[in-house]
């Protein structure tokens, strides 16, 4: 499987944000030819989830129906998609109290492979920050985005990330250059390897596992991934 020439494909097709009906057909030939394992489909879809997020640097949403159509040819509706691991996965929901939704989390960091862009309003379990820490050390290439006033909580774990090497960010630029725009970042998503979303209320705390009613969700719909990691984008490079 030639990854190059995957991504050389993908790129020319992203240029005017569109996929023509001869660039389907080119992918489409391409994918028929060079995937033949569930193990190279997530390969695939990786690439294409890491060349969009690339471009969303200097391009807008566009790109996200460009990815969709992409993911359409890859994985179309109404298929079984077994392409990465957790993809194949039913989607689920998990509450608290109670460490289910813990679990799943440090579960999802222990299997990530390549990717996590995390994006939490704040991080003091331990517990989570352990599996995180992990995980980079495999050389998973980990983003983190954080509410600042969070950060300087007792028991915060951010700068702990900071001082491993681990890219963080926080929204201080944002609260302090744009008067009236003091609001929190209080999102509490995150992306693995571009095939799994985690996304609920479960803040990333003890006190949400051992007394919050909170959930998640852990879904590999390819849509709503698309539609978070560019969100997550958006806020990365504004912050």
């Amino acid at each position: 499987m030639n990854v190059d020439e995957l991504s050389s494909l993908l790129r020319q097709s992203l240029a005017d944000h569109k996929l023509t009906p001869s660039e389907k057909t080119a992918l489409s030939g391409w994918f028929t030819k060079n995937v033949q394992t569930d193990q190279q489909r997530g390969v695939a879809r990786h690439t294409a989830f890491e060349i969009a997020k690339l471009s969303l640097s200097t391009a807008d949403a566009t790109i996200v129906g460009w990815l969709e159509d992409v993911m359409r040819i890859f994985a179309p509706m109404g298929s079984t998609v077994t392409n990465a691991p957790g993809s194949s996965e039913p989607d689920q929901a998990f509450f608290a109290p109670g460490e289910r939704c813990l679990q799943q989390i440090v579960h999802r960091f222990l299997t990530v492979r390549h990717t996590a862009d995390v994006c939490v309003f704040t991080i003091t379990d331990d517990r989570i920050s352990r599996a995180i820490a992990d995980a980079h050390r495999r050389g998973v290439k980990l983003r983190i985005i954080s509410d600042t006033d969070k950060a300087f909580d007792p028991g915060s774990d951010i700068q702990r990330f900071r001082e491993a090497g681990i890219p963080v960010k926080t929204d201080d630029i944002h609260k302090h250059s744009e008067p009236g725009q003091n609001g929190h970042m209080h999102h509490k998503f995150a992306i693995f390897d571009g095939v799994r979303l985690l996304n609920g209320s479960y803040n990333w705390t003890r006190g949400a596992a051992d007394m919050n009613y909170e959930n998640i969700v852990d879904t590999g719909d390819s849509k709503q991934i698309a539609v978070f990691a560019a969100e997550f984008e958006r806020l990365w490079n504004r912050f």
